[in-house]
This record gives C-alpha cells, structure tokens and sequence, in this order.
C-alpha cells in the first residue's frame, strides 16, 4: 500500500472505534468505511501563493451559527481539466486552512466543503494534495461546530479527489 492507502485505512479504523470519531454509536455500528475518490497525482500540486498585503481578518460562519475569526493569508491559481480556478488559503494559530466547495456540491461531495491544509515547502511554494481532502467531523454528526466555506472558496470546477460524500447505513 501507499501512504494514501495507509492514511485511508488508519482514518477507517479511527472512525469505526476511536472514542473521539466523529460517528455516534449507532453510526459506528454500521460503518463500512468512508468512499473516497481514485488517487489523482494532478491533484497534488506544488502552488505559488500570492499573499496579501495585509493579512485580513474574516469572520467565518460555523455549522451551529458561531463565528470564528480567520486571517486571510493569499490565494492560488491553478487549473483542473482546463478550468481554471482559484482559493484562498486561511491562516490560524494551527496552521494554514483551506475549506473549499467544489462543482460536485452535494453529490458527490459534501455540501458544506471540504476541508484541507496546505504545506509551505521549502522551496516558497505550498502543497496542496486534494487527494487529502476531507470531510469536516459536521459532516457525520450535527454535534460539532465546523466552519463553513466562504463565498470566495466556492468553485465551479469539480474536484475528483478525496473524501466523497457520507451516506450513513440506514
């Protein structure tokens, strides 16, 4: 198996038993494993980030109505089946966040976004592996506060990678 392969596997096993899965017990009980899209290499790009010239703060709304305040660091363009696209990329006191909304919205994908967290590189550049794309943990259960994609994160091109949408067993 692969790294992807492995995180997969190991992110399965964390839902199906973890004390702290996101999944109730009766969800747990039922769990087959989540549906991911087929590893894409061009998915998984090395990007130039344009940063902003002042690192605005934002407001983000949440699943439950909350507020949480993010710093807008910069955005990329890159390109996914000759569409071009571009996000921005969110600073926090844990890192880089990137929550995105792609054109398989409620679909194939999950409706509020996914979410991912892009790496510098040593090189000044960032990676952004949307095959790492991931559901957030409201996405499995109404009991968490999760923040919802920004307006400017919504895109009209569809990201083939990554987590797909949750259908529990019912």
């Amino acid at each position: 198996m692969n790294n992807l392969s492995d995180f997969r596997v190991e992110k399965n096993e964390f839902f199906a038993s973890h004390p702290q899965s996101p999944l109730t017990p009766e969800q747990k009980r039922e769990f087959t494993g989540l549906k991911y899209f087929p590893e894409d290499e061009s998915l998984r790009l090395e990007v130039d980030v344009e940063e902003f010239p002042v690192a605005e703060p934002v407001e983000i709304q949440t699943s439950t109505d909350d507020v949480r305040l993010y710093q807008r660091f910069g955005c990329f363009r890159f390109m996914v089946e000759g569409q071009e696209a571009s996000l921005t990329i969110y600073d926090t006191d844990f890192g880089f966040f990137l929550p995105f909304v792609d054109a398989l919205a409620n679909s194939e994908t999950y409706g509020a976004g996914r979410y991912l967290e892009p790496e510098p590189l040593e090189n000044g550049k960032y990676l952004v592996d949307f095959n790492l794309a991931y559901n957030p943990y409201c996405a499995y259960n109404d009991r968490y506060s999760c923040p919802l994609t920004p307006w400017e994160n919504r895109i009209s091109v569809s990201i083939r990678a990554g987590e797909k949408i949750f259908k529990p067993v019912t």
